[in-house]
């Protein structure tokens, strides 16, 4: 069994003038959420045995506060494909995953990781910045991962962890 965790990069300052969208960093209140949504991880004792993220800072940055919050040791991966995906380009990232890890994060953006949720599980729920999302698949191969092939195992919303 697979286990697929989607998280989007929590929030992030708007770009300002000059500067580039890939290079947009967490504001505070996204790095509250990415420490809330790690020590989540934590308390679930969810294992995450690979991340593929977004090069984007804000994801970058997302990726490093949940798993030091979460105290988890798992290897990175940069995939410049995550950034501004549609869901099929991410279907096709994570049917690249080596069979031998059975969970791992996807850290990446809207709309693609919501579009992704509704496209594997069927289920439209809102993908608010620092959203993690635990999907699950019944077969053993990330390259058999398809629409509606997955079933919504558990979300959680940083703002249900943390005080307003």
């Amino acid at each position: 069994m697979k286990t697929l965790l989607l998280l989007r990069h929590a929030r992030s300052d708007n770009a300002t003038p000059g500067s580039s969208d890939i290079n947009r960093p967490l504001n505070e209140r996204g790095k509250q959420q990415a420490q809330a949504i790690g020590n989540f991880i934590k308390k679930q004792n969810l294992t995450v045995e690979l991340v593929v993220c977004s090069p984007a800072v804000r994801a970058r940055e997302t990726a490093e506060l949940v798993l030091s919050a979460a105290e988890v040791d798992a290897k990175v991966r940069y995939d410049q494909r995550i950034y501004e995906a549609s869901p099929h380009q991410l279907l096709e990232v994570i049917s690249e995953v080596d069979a031998a890890r059975n969970t791992v994060l996807l850290v990446g953006h809207n709309p693609g990781i919501e579009e992704l949720l509704k496209a594997l599980t069927g289920k439209e729920e809102p993908i608010s910045p620092g959203t993690l999302a635990s999907i699950d698949f019944g077969f053993d191969e990330w390259s058999s991962v398809t629409e509606a092939s997955g079933s919504l195992h558990l979300i959680v919303r940083p703002n249900e962890l943390l005080p307003r």
